[in-house]
């Protein structure tokens, strides 16, 4: 699963967007791509509860896969 991400501009955008994601039941790896604003997602999660758990975080998901 591929997502999206406006509003990351470091590294630690970076890193508090992974650790958010991680946290989310189902997530088995979470990898952003700082560059292109691109969360790849591994595992099976609910996309409700990560995208929410993302903008909770301060960030806006801007598509989906």
């Amino acid at each position: 699963m591929t997502l999206t991400v406006e509003g990351m501009t470091c590294d630690g955008c970076k890193a508090a967007v992974e650790r958010v994601a991680s946290r989310i039941p189902g997530v088995t790896a979470a990898r952003v791509t700082l560059a292109d604003r691109r969360l790849e997602i591994e595992g099976d999660p609910d996309l409700d509860a990560l995208t929410a758990a993302i903008v909770r975080a301060g960030y806006r998901v801007a598509a989906s896969p």
